[in-house]
């Protein structure tokens, strides 16, 4: 790896170190959180040394460290938390994002290396640039030992689903991969832009994008052409289980056609985690079978208390939810999706 930052402290996104967090223990660390977030201390330096983004532009959860995301998780028992990467910028050609992948990929590698048991990491793909997606997947998958992909739900405004992405896509079905999902801002606007003032774009905008992403994939029947991938999507499946009605009424009038039963059974074979905190569970479960529910955090982009004193007592007090399934979301479901948790 070239022209990277030596580590003397690796950083994980976070609260500070010695800020304590506000709830109490919840037991013996055995949840497994898919979604949390990692912003690589060597990518933030390297890509600030060549003009890609401005450092302190960055979120402040960005530039926090590892000791602070692992008292967070013996907080809030959770034993192992799977990274997804962050490295926003605008790369200049295809030779540096490989660069920025692999910086981010060797630094993730080394948090999970130091803190066996604890992390595991995703690969991130730009699937507009498919020769550095082949080249990330092969890299990551194959040699790094990550258990998935991270891909965002639109490029340029072409969406998750889009036959532009199919290349790729072969390549992850013929590999079993678990594709994980996030959503970001919606296209057209001034990058960093509010779209409504005074209302953060994540507090609506991105669930929009993660729902849009998921029709285009059932529209384009995105996993029956790929019957080995597992896609996951963020935050409940955004605005999806709230207008699976809408869709199967009035699928036909997208281009494809949806007919109901293509709208049910992609929503029952997609998985859905729990980071927001997310909505009351039952019309979720009114269209998707519990053991495609997986326990996400959003943690540091979620702080540490918003989870630990608002999302966890959520879950445990929804009613929706046997304890059965509970132990399934928080552990079990993760496992039978990705068996290489076992053995990070």
């Amino acid at each position: 790896m070239t022209d990277s930052a030596s580590t003397s402290r690796l950083s994980l996104l976070g609260t500070s170190a010695d800020e304590p967090l506000v709830s109490a223990a919840h037991g013996t660390p055995s949840k497994i959180d898919m979604h949390q977030h990692f912003c690589a201390p060597e990518w933030r330096e390297w890509a600030g040394r060549h003009g890609l983004i401005k450092p302190e532009k960055l979120p402040p959860w960005s530039r926090l460290d590892t000791d602070a995301a692992v008292g967070f998780m013996d907080r809030a028992g959770i034993a192992t938390a799977v990274l997804k990467p962050m490295l926003p910028a605008r790369y200049r050609s295809s030779a540096q994002l490989r660069e920025a992948i692999n910086i981010t990929l060797q630094s993730a590698l080394e948090v999970a290396s130091s803190h066996p048991g604890r992390f595991s990491f995703y690969v991130p793909l730009f699937l507009d640039d498919p020769d550095a997606s082949s080249w990330a997947v092969r890299r990551g998958l194959g040699q790094l030992g990550a258990v998935g992909v991270n891909v965002t739900a639109n490029y340029g405004g072409v969406y998750l689903g889009d036959p532009t992405y199919d290349r790729v896509f072969h390549e992850l079905n013929d590999l079993s991969a678990v594709v994980d999902t996030h959503p970001h801002n919606l296209p057209d606007g001034a990058p960093g832009a509010v779209t409504v003032p005074g209302i953060p774009n994540f507090m609506c905008d991105f669930l929009l994008d993660t729902t849009r992403a998921a029709v285009n994939m059932i529209t384009h029947r995105t996993l029956d052409r790929f019957p080995n991938i597992s896609v996951i999507l963020p935050h409940a499946g955004g605005f999806l289980p709230y207008i699976a009605g809408r869709l199967e009424a009035l699928g036909r009038f997208c281009d494809p056609p949806l007919e109901p039963a293509a709208v049910r059974d992609h929503l029952r074979r997609f998985y859905y985690d729990t980071a927001g905190p997310m909505a009351g569970a039952a019309t979720l479960l009114d269209h998707v079978p519990a053991d495609h529910i997986l326990f996400g955090t959003d943690y540091p982009a979620a702080p540490a208390d918003t989870v630990t004193n608002l999302a966890i007592p959520a879950l445990e007090t929804d009613p929706a939810f046997s304890p059965g399934q509970l132990k399934g979301i928080y552990h079990d479901n993760a496992l039978r999706l990705i068996p290489q948790l076992a053995s990070v």
